[in-house]
């Protein structure tokens, strides 16, 4: 049985930036598997704030890159979260940016948030009792191979 197409994914900026920075690392595959309609990526306002802000930071010469992955991959924007969802996101996670960063996953209603952020959301995914998997670029590959050849 064949993979199901069209999986939301919500990402983190993390690993947009990652993607940003490394053409051919799993990061970017997913901006590769959305170009091809295989999946929606979905961002929050607030994620592409800190994601501009992290490049000009630190790669401002991947500003023009950045921009053509976030259009080619043709990555949704939700609305801001609401304060209900925060509060829920802020159980999960106490480092505000990141329940910031949850909440908005919490609003768009994904199939997975992904991320690369180990302190904050992925130790969050085993306690969790949200109706999204947590995962990284390279969790979710997987899971898609998985109900590939399931």
């Amino acid at each position: 049985m064949a993979p199901r197409s069209g999986l939301r994914i919500f990402l983190d900026s993390s690993v947009i930036f990652a993607a940003v920075l490394s053409p051919t690392g799993v990061a970017r595959k997913l901006f590769h598997l959305a170009e091809a309609g295989l999946l929606k990526l979905i961002v929050s306002p607030n994620v592409l704030r800190e994601c501009d802000e992290v490049v000009r930071r630190k790669s401002p010469s991947s500003l023009p890159p950045l921009a053509q992955l976030l259009a080619t991959a043709a990555v949704e924007t939700c609305p801001t979260p609401t304060s209900r969802q925060l509060a829920t996101a802020k159980v999960y996670v106490k480092y505000l940016p990141d329940a910031h960063v949850l909440a908005g996953a919490i609003h768009a209603s994904p199939d997975w948030l992904v991320t690369h952020d180990k302190e904050h959301f992925l130790k969050v995914r085993a306690e969790s009792k949200l109706p999204f998997r947590i995962g990284t670029p390279g969790d979710l590959i997987q899971a898609l191979k998985d109900e590939f050849v399931s």
